[in-house]
Protein backbone atom coordinates (compact mmCIF):
# COMPACT_ATOMS: atom_id res chain seq x y z
CA UNK A 1 0.00 0.00 0.00
CA UNK A 2 2.85 2.40 0.82
CA UNK A 3 4.41 1.74 -2.58
CA UNK A 4 1.12 2.44 -4.36
CA UNK A 5 0.52 5.69 -2.48
CA UNK A 6 4.06 6.87 -3.18
CA UNK A 7 3.72 6.02 -6.87
CA UNK A 8 0.35 7.79 -7.15
CA UNK A 9 1.73 10.89 -5.39
CA UNK A 10 4.68 11.09 -7.79
CA UNK A 11 2.33 10.53 -10.72
CA UNK A 12 0.08 13.35 -9.54
CA UNK A 13 3.06 15.71 -9.32
CA UNK A 14 4.22 14.74 -12.81
CA UNK A 15 0.70 15.04 -14.25
CA UNK A 16 0.42 18.51 -12.69
CA UNK A 17 3.69 19.56 -14.29
CA UNK A 18 2.50 18.18 -17.63
CA UNK A 19 -0.80 20.04 -17.34
CA UNK A 20 1.05 23.29 -16.63
CA UNK A 21 3.27 22.68 -19.65
CA UNK A 22 0.30 21.92 -21.93
CA UNK A 23 -1.52 25.00 -20.68
CA UNK A 24 1.55 27.13 -21.38
CA UNK A 25 1.86 25.70 -24.92
CA UNK A 26 -1.71 26.40 -25.87
CA UNK A 27 -4.14 24.71 -23.54
CA UNK A 28 -5.01 21.05 -23.04
CA UNK A 29 -8.14 21.45 -25.19
CA UNK A 30 -6.03 22.22 -28.29
CA UNK A 31 -4.78 18.63 -28.38
CA UNK A 32 -6.94 16.20 -26.48
CA UNK A 33 -4.80 13.12 -27.35
CA UNK A 34 -1.73 14.91 -25.99
CA UNK A 35 -3.62 15.84 -22.83
CA UNK A 36 -4.74 12.24 -22.37
CA UNK A 37 -1.18 10.94 -22.79
CA UNK A 38 0.55 13.46 -20.55
CA UNK A 39 -2.10 13.59 -17.83
CA UNK A 40 -3.03 9.91 -17.77
CA UNK A 41 0.34 8.45 -18.71
CA UNK A 42 2.05 9.16 -15.36
CA UNK A 43 -0.69 7.31 -13.46
CA UNK A 44 -0.52 4.30 -15.81
CA UNK A 45 3.27 4.13 -15.43
CA UNK A 46 3.06 4.62 -11.65
CA UNK A 47 0.53 1.84 -11.18
CA UNK A 48 2.52 -0.48 -13.46
CA UNK A 49 5.72 0.09 -11.49
CA UNK A 50 3.83 -0.19 -8.19
CA UNK A 51 2.67 -3.64 -9.30
CA UNK A 52 6.07 -4.75 -10.61
CA UNK A 53 8.49 -3.46 -7.98
CA UNK A 54 6.95 -5.30 -4.98
CA UNK A 55 7.23 -8.53 -6.97
CA UNK A 56 10.92 -7.78 -7.50
CA UNK A 57 11.53 -7.32 -3.77
CA UNK A 58 9.95 -10.48 -2.38
CA UNK A 59 8.59 -13.84 -3.53
CA UNK A 60 4.88 -13.83 -4.13
CA UNK A 61 2.38 -16.64 -4.10
CA UNK A 62 -0.50 -16.28 -6.55
CA UNK A 63 -3.62 -18.22 -7.47
CA UNK A 64 -4.28 -19.40 -11.01
CA UNK A 65 -7.64 -20.46 -12.41
CA UNK A 66 -8.12 -23.74 -14.27
CA UNK A 67 -11.17 -22.81 -16.37
CA UNK A 68 -10.76 -20.20 -19.17
CA UNK A 69 -13.62 -17.97 -18.02
CA UNK A 70 -15.11 -19.12 -14.71
CA UNK A 71 -12.60 -19.43 -11.89
CA UNK A 72 -12.60 -22.66 -9.88
CA UNK A 73 -12.27 -23.21 -6.17
CA UNK A 74 -9.09 -25.22 -6.69
CA UNK A 75 -6.20 -22.85 -7.29
CA UNK A 76 -2.47 -23.38 -7.27
CA UNK A 77 0.27 -20.78 -6.91
CA UNK A 78 3.12 -20.41 -9.42
CA UNK A 79 6.69 -21.12 -8.46
CA UNK A 80 8.10 -18.41 -6.20
CA UNK A 81 10.59 -15.99 -7.73
CA UNK A 82 14.05 -15.88 -6.23
CA UNK A 83 14.63 -12.68 -4.22
CA UNK A 84 16.38 -10.16 -6.50
CA UNK A 85 19.30 -8.02 -5.34
CA UNK A 86 18.58 -4.81 -3.46
CA UNK A 87 19.39 -2.65 -6.49
CA UNK A 88 16.96 -4.44 -8.84
CA UNK A 89 14.65 -1.41 -9.11
CA UNK A 90 17.58 0.85 -10.00
CA UNK A 91 18.81 -1.65 -12.59
CA UNK A 92 15.35 -1.75 -14.18
CA UNK A 93 15.22 2.04 -14.26
CA UNK A 94 18.69 2.14 -15.82
CA UNK A 95 17.58 -0.29 -18.54
CA UNK A 96 14.49 1.79 -19.35
CA UNK A 97 16.72 4.86 -19.57
CA UNK A 98 19.39 3.19 -21.69
CA UNK A 99 16.98 1.64 -24.19
CA UNK A 100 14.14 4.16 -24.18
CA UNK A 101 15.54 7.31 -22.54
CA UNK A 102 12.58 7.26 -20.16
CA UNK A 103 14.19 9.49 -17.53
CA UNK A 104 15.20 12.05 -20.14
CA UNK A 105 11.63 12.15 -21.45
CA UNK A 106 9.99 12.53 -18.02
CA UNK A 107 12.40 15.22 -16.79
CA UNK A 108 12.68 17.32 -19.95
CA UNK A 109 10.56 20.45 -20.42
CA UNK A 110 8.22 20.18 -23.43
CA UNK A 111 7.27 23.85 -23.62
CA UNK A 112 9.33 24.50 -26.73
CA UNK A 113 7.98 21.58 -28.76
CA UNK A 114 4.94 21.37 -31.01
CA UNK A 115 2.20 18.77 -30.54
CA UNK A 116 3.50 16.91 -33.61
CA UNK A 117 7.02 16.72 -32.16
CA UNK A 118 5.71 15.53 -28.80
CA UNK A 119 3.56 12.88 -30.44
CA UNK A 120 6.44 11.55 -32.54
CA UNK A 121 8.77 11.42 -29.53
CA UNK A 122 6.16 9.65 -27.42
CA UNK A 123 5.72 6.88 -30.00
CA UNK A 124 9.44 6.15 -30.14
CA UNK A 125 9.85 6.16 -26.36
CA UNK A 126 6.81 3.92 -25.92
CA UNK A 127 8.13 1.33 -28.38
CA UNK A 128 11.64 1.31 -26.88
CA UNK A 129 10.48 1.15 -23.25
CA UNK A 130 7.92 -1.57 -24.02
CA UNK A 131 10.65 -3.67 -25.64
CA UNK A 132 12.98 -3.12 -22.67
CA UNK A 133 10.24 -4.02 -20.17
CA UNK A 134 9.43 -7.25 -22.01
CA UNK A 135 13.14 -8.17 -21.97
CA UNK A 136 13.43 -7.59 -18.20
CA UNK A 137 10.09 -8.76 -16.81
CA UNK A 138 7.83 -11.61 -17.91
CA UNK A 139 4.16 -10.82 -17.30
CA UNK A 140 0.95 -12.79 -17.50
CA UNK A 141 -2.69 -11.86 -16.77
CA UNK A 142 -3.88 -12.57 -13.24
CA UNK A 143 -7.26 -13.77 -14.53
CA UNK A 144 -8.04 -15.58 -17.79
CA UNK A 145 -10.65 -14.36 -20.21
CA UNK A 146 -11.33 -11.12 -22.03
CA UNK A 147 -12.28 -7.77 -20.61
CA UNK A 148 -16.04 -7.15 -20.37
CA UNK A 149 -16.71 -10.92 -20.08
CA UNK A 150 -18.52 -12.46 -17.11
CA UNK A 151 -16.29 -14.21 -14.57
CA UNK A 152 -16.87 -15.97 -11.26
CA UNK A 153 -14.64 -15.19 -8.25
CA UNK A 154 -14.48 -18.28 -6.01
CA UNK A 155 -14.33 -18.62 -2.26
CA UNK A 156 -10.88 -18.15 -0.77
CA UNK A 157 -9.68 -15.77 -3.48
CA UNK A 158 -6.65 -13.59 -2.73
CA UNK A 159 -7.70 -9.91 -2.36
CA UNK A 160 -4.20 -8.85 -3.39
CA UNK A 161 -4.79 -10.51 -6.77
CA UNK A 162 -8.45 -9.69 -7.38
CA UNK A 163 -9.88 -6.27 -6.53
CA UNK A 164 -13.67 -6.16 -6.26
CA UNK A 165 -15.42 -2.95 -7.30
CA UNK A 166 -19.03 -1.87 -7.63
CA UNK A 167 -21.75 -3.25 -5.37
CA UNK A 168 -19.73 -5.60 -3.12
CA UNK A 169 -22.05 -7.38 -0.68
CA UNK A 170 -22.34 -10.82 0.80
CA UNK A 171 -19.84 -13.65 0.63
CA UNK A 172 -18.06 -15.27 -2.33
CA UNK A 173 -18.41 -16.77 -4.83
CA UNK A 174 -19.14 -13.56 -6.75
CA UNK A 175 -20.15 -13.16 -10.39
CA UNK A 176 -19.18 -9.96 -12.17
CA UNK A 177 -17.68 -8.39 -15.28
CA UNK A 178 -13.93 -8.52 -15.86
CA UNK A 179 -12.79 -4.92 -16.27
CA UNK A 180 -9.03 -5.57 -16.15
CA UNK A 181 -7.25 -8.91 -16.16
CA UNK A 182 -4.41 -7.65 -13.93
CA UNK A 183 -0.72 -8.46 -14.29
CA UNK A 184 1.41 -11.05 -12.53
CA UNK A 185 5.22 -11.16 -12.74
CA UNK A 186 6.36 -14.68 -13.58
CA UNK A 187 9.99 -13.99 -14.39
CA UNK A 188 12.63 -11.33 -13.87
CA UNK A 189 15.78 -11.00 -15.95
CA UNK A 190 17.33 -7.60 -15.34
CA UNK A 191 20.78 -7.08 -16.93
CA UNK A 192 23.75 -7.06 -14.58
CA UNK A 193 25.68 -3.82 -14.25
CA UNK A 194 28.93 -5.22 -12.90
CA UNK A 195 31.40 -2.66 -11.64
CA UNK A 196 28.96 0.26 -11.89
CA UNK A 197 27.61 2.37 -9.02
CA UNK A 198 23.94 1.25 -8.65
CA UNK A 199 22.69 4.80 -8.05
CA UNK A 200 24.10 5.99 -11.39
CA UNK A 201 21.25 4.96 -13.69
CA UNK A 202 22.64 7.00 -16.60
CA UNK A 203 26.28 8.14 -16.77
CA UNK A 204 27.18 11.57 -18.07
CA UNK A 205 28.53 11.55 -21.61
CA UNK A 206 31.44 13.73 -22.71
CA UNK A 207 32.49 13.83 -26.36
CA UNK A 208 36.11 14.61 -27.03
CA UNK A 209 37.14 16.36 -30.20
Amino acid sequence: MKTVLTAVLLAALLAGANYWALFTIGGASSCMPCAAIFLGGPFVLALALAGILPALSRPRAAAAAEEPVALTDEVSGPAALAPPPADAALRLLATLQEDGRLIDFLTESIQGYSDEQIGAATRGIHDACAKALRACVTLEPVLPGREDEAVTVPKGFDPSEIRLTGDVRGEPPFTGILRHAGWRVTGVSIPERTGLEPRIVAPAEVELG
